[in-house]
């Protein structure tokens, strides 16, 4: 009973002293893994050494451990998320950090969970091929995927996302970036049996996964049309402290309409994401001014904007000027609906505010302006400009990889984001931002447009590279044509389905296994 009680202690010891603050200092290392900084190889490395420092944990210890490896991941990898907190949200330094941990806190027990699973499913003390490279990327793909959908979703900083500047990116076009995921634990659950000097896996893993990324382009059938499209995307640099006030409505609408005029010439001038900042009806003299140089100049003007139906109001995208073709008599925007993109996947708080009646009483931060948004169809038509069919996503939405495949098909041109980050500063979001966007466009196949008010305002090819953008917190026009393409991807065909199914066995069989075993 003593010896029981003791090496209890110890283990409690173990995971308290020397296990939680390397768990925590792996975790936050994984920010390097993403941009700004890029260094895809350090997330597999830093989830290698931590699988191998808690394969000796009991469940709960795991738990723990995990939690801990997490809370580092999310503490430092998102930290951009205070920089909105602490300088919109009106709440004392003390508070919003606090309110900072624990966001990162809850991200953490997915880590958490995908630790507490392993351990209590392998059932063993020492590392195996099945609990390193079956249960565990397994559990993490689980996992990663339902922190994408939980509480309506935050699938930032996937695993995946560390690879869009690396070697394996190509493999998104086939398993996407959740499936990158996968590929990652995998490499690092090989790594890990390396630790304890079994080096077998790892050595036939590596090139087997080269191999993989060097074919999976040419299985795509993705090829150019011969075609191109001249696009201008205006960054209007409007600062988030004057964005929503009511004497800086026109003198913003004039800087847009301004900075378009020597650049009537482009076939799709975008402005970004709520570059309105007003409902439709307030500015209908400016829009239908605004249609009609559209026409006369043979160009669409694609722009957020506030739109209202039925009493609701949403955070919209319509298209002024000629939506069919080049070249028309009359242009046809309609302040009806039609050829409009309302925004479906909401940002809580910024955009619709759960319990609002609790919280919008305590604090600015739940106050914010346009904060009360209704929320679009999922499934919506492209929008049409100039005839080019364009699958849109504004801020936020672009994170989410099956509602956009959604709304990507055959007939698809060309993908556009549109945001507003000037919520964030300085800080990495905005680039960890431009980042999912560049996986976007490897697993869809399709060349992305990111039109933003203040950055990074660019150019994707349908490989996921930048291929033209303007410096951050400058004022400017984006001038670049963009070449077409068609096909479909392996991703765009068959998304996430495949791998949840094949994870959610591996899931299953390590349940029964546990239960024949117990």
């Amino acid at each position: 009973m003593l010896t029981n009680i003791r090496a209890l202690a110890q283990q409690q010891s173990r995971t308290s002293a020397l296990g939680l603050v390397p768990a925590f200092i792996l975790g936050a290392s994984t920010a390097l893994s993403f941009a700004p900084y890029s260094i895809w190889i350090i997330y597999p490395i830093a989830m290698a050494f931590a699988l191998w420092q808690s394969s000796h944990l009991k469940p709960y210890a795991s738990f723990y451990y995990w939690l801990s490896f997490g809370f580092g991941c999310f503490a430092v990898g998102i930290s951009w998320v205070h920089v909105s907190i602490d300088t919109f949200g009106g709440f004392p330094l003390i508070i919003s950090l606090g309110l900072m941990g624990l966001l990162a806190l809850y991200l953490a027990l997915y880590p958490a969970l995908t630790g507490l699973g392993l351990a209590w499913l392998s059932r063993t003390n020492t590392p195996s091929k099945w609990r390193n490279l079956v249960l565990f990327p397994a559990l993490w793909v689980l996992t990663e995927w339902a922190r994408g959908w939980v509480m309506t979703g935050f699938p930032w900083i996937w695993a995946g996302y560390s690879q869009t500047q690396g070697p394996l990116k190509e493999l998104a076009s086939i398993i996407g970036a959740l499936g990158l995921s996968f590929v990652i634990a995998l490499l690092a659950g090989a790594l890990a049996l390396c630790f304890s000097k079994r080096y077998k896996s790892l050595v036939v893993l590596l090139p087997l996964t080269a191999a993989a990324a060097f074919i999976a382009p040419k299985l795509s059938d993705i090829h150019p049309t011969g075609e191109s499209v001249k696009v201008a995307l205006v960054q209007g640099n409007i600062p988030q402290s004057m964005k929503w006030e009511p004497d800086q409505l026109w003198p913003t609408l004039i800087k847009y309409m301004d900075l378009s005029r020597e650049h009537l010439d482009a076939d799709i001038i975008v402005w970004p994401e709520a570059a309105i900042p007003a409902p439709e009806e307030m500015v209908q003299d400016f829009l239908d001014n605004a249609n009609r140089v559209a026409n006369l100049n043979n160009t669409s003007i694609v722009t957020g904007i506030i739109s209202r139906q039925h009493g609701d109001f949403y955070n919209s995208l319509i298209v002024l000027g000629n939506h069919n073709q080049k070249v028309q008599e009359t242009p046809d925007y309609q302040s009806d609906g039609s050829n409009q993109f309302k925004k479906h996947h909401l940002l809580p708080i910024g955009e619709f505010v759960p319990f609002e009646a609790l919280l919008r009483p305590i604090a600015p931060f739940f106050n914010l302006p346009m904060s009360s948004f209704a929320r679009g169809d999922y499934l919506q038509p492209n929008l049409s400009a100039l005839g080019h069919q364009i699958a849109p996503a504004i801020c936020y939405e672009i994170v989410f990889p099956e509602q956009l495949r959604d709304s990507v098909n055959q007939d698809t041109d060309l993908i556009l984001t549109v945001s507003n980050d000037a919520w964030f500063g300085t800080s990495n979001g905005p680039l960890q931002h431009m980042e999912i966007a560049q996986m976007r466009a490897i697993e869809l196949g399709r060349p992305v447009m990111r039109a933003t008010n203040n950055g990074v305002t660019a150019v994707v090819d349908e490989k996921g590279n930048i291929t033209a953008s303007i410096p951050q917190f400058e004022t400017g026009v984006l001038i670049t044509s963009i070449p077409l393409v068609k096909g479909e991807t392996w991703f765009a065909k068959i998304g996430q389905t495949p791998l949840l199914i094949l994870c959610g066995l591996l899931f299953f069989v390590g349940f029964i296994r546990r239960k024949l075993n117990s």
